[in-house]
């Protein structure tokens, strides 16, 4: 392999606000970004050198895309199967093809992980509504999670089934998509990996973040996440086995459940920068932004220590509901830094930003993003 030096061009499919942060990471290394975004005036355009504007299964948008760049990476990964082949044709796209058709679909996901000796949690693929009470009588009769295999995110298309008798309406509220149907688990906590691998296979892994959701998003993350030693390293082992395993080219993060009983569980995969990884900005002497330019382009992959712990709150757009939110309260206390996304048009549900705070141990750095939430009504 041969590394893409600074100055040359990245390319990265999706213009959201995780590709507005790689194009941020990259621009301070001397690289030129480019984005592909149905949306011209995506969060990245403002800190992009091009902006394609097609869908994200436009194989023509792609290879023009590709055609102007040295590397290609992604900050989403529901890429068409044809547009990524396109891509392909004019630079190498990292992760590829044959990661992403593997993660694009929740039931190969799981298949995939099963068959590679991935700790997971019991599920079944349900094609019908007759199969979704099938497999909620198996399970003892409901407490069920119901994923569309395709598409989806922060909570879409998905949904809880306490019930048998709700088959029929949650199948509904689906589509009438393949989905798969997990077992509800006795939780204790939800934590996350980010590793790291470049072509040439050296791997960096992240210490584990401890996330909280609300309404099945994403509230709050800190790393490193209080947790046990022996558990940090079998989280890591996790995620360092899994990239072995895919001979992954880019950056993973691995989502784990931890139960009551303190075993691992594999939830999910997502191969671009995660939201439980922003504040990496702040604690890591590597950022996952700046880490996936390093693995994309095969540079050496940069240190992924904590150097001191750090906590996000997310922003979302009912916080502006009344007008623009009062940040100066939050700004105002100590260690507090605000992180917009540049996007149009606030929506309930939509993420708009993040706060973030670094204190002495992860307990005082939660403490103080929380604060600052608070300081604005974000809490709420």
């Amino acid at each position: 392999m041969s590394i893409i030096a600074p100055g040359s061009t990245i390319g990265i499919l999706g213009g959201g606000q995780l590709g507005r942060m790689t194009a941020m990471a990259a621009r301070t290394m001397g690289y030129r970004v480019h984005v592909l975004d149905p949306d011209a005036e995506c969060a990245a355009s403002p800190v992009a050198d091009r902006v394609v504007a097609g869908a994200f299964d436009d194989a023509d948008a792609a290879a023009d895309l590709a055609r102007n760049c040295d590397v290609v990476t992604l900050e989403i990964e529901q890429i068409g199967v044809d547009a990524l082949a396109a891509a392909m044709r004019h630079a190498p796209v990292r992760p590829g093809p044959a990661v992403l058709a593997v993660i694009q679909d929740r039931a190969k996901q799981k298949q995939w992980l099963a068959k590679n000796g991935f700790p997971i949690g019991a599920y079944r693929d349900v094609t019908t509504a007759t199969k979704l009470a099938d497999a909620a009588r198996a399970f003892g009769g409901g407490g069920l999670f119901v994923k569309a295999n395709h598409g989806g995110y922060d909570g879409r298309s998905q949904a809880r089934m306490a019930s048998t008798d709700d088959a029929d309406e949650i199948w509904a509220s689906l589509g009438g998509r393949p989905s798969v149907a997990e077992q509800a688990l006795d939780l204790a906590s939800e934590i996350s990996v980010m590793v790291a691998r470049r072509p040439s296979g050296e791997i960096r892994v992240y210490p584990p973040s401890l996330n909280f959701h609300e309404r099945q998003i994403l509230a709050w993350s800190v790393i490193p996440a209080p947790i046990a030693e022996d558990m940090r390293l079998r989280a890591e082992e996790i995620a360092r086995g899994i990239a072995e395993a895919f001979a992954l080219e880019g950056i993973l993060a691995v989502e784990m459940f931890v139960l009551a009983d303190e075993t691992l569980l594999v939830n999910e995969l997502a191969p671009r920068p995660h939201n439980s990884f922003h504040q990496t900005e702040v604690a890591c002497a590597t950022s996952q932004f700046e880490q996936l330019v390093r693995a994309a382009c095969d540079l050496p992959l940069g240190d992924p220590r904590v150097l001191r712990p750090s906590a996000i709150f997310n922003l979302f757009g009912e916080l502006w509901q009344d007008g623009p939110p009062p940040f100066d309260a939050a700004l105002a206390l100590p260690g507090i830094r605000l992180h917009l996304y540049g996007k149009r048009g606030a929506r309930a549900g939509r993420k708009m930003g993040h706060l973030s705070a670094t204190g002495n141990t992860s307990e005082s750095a939660l403490n103080q993003v929380l604060a600052a939430a608070a300081a604005i009504g974000a809490d709420r």
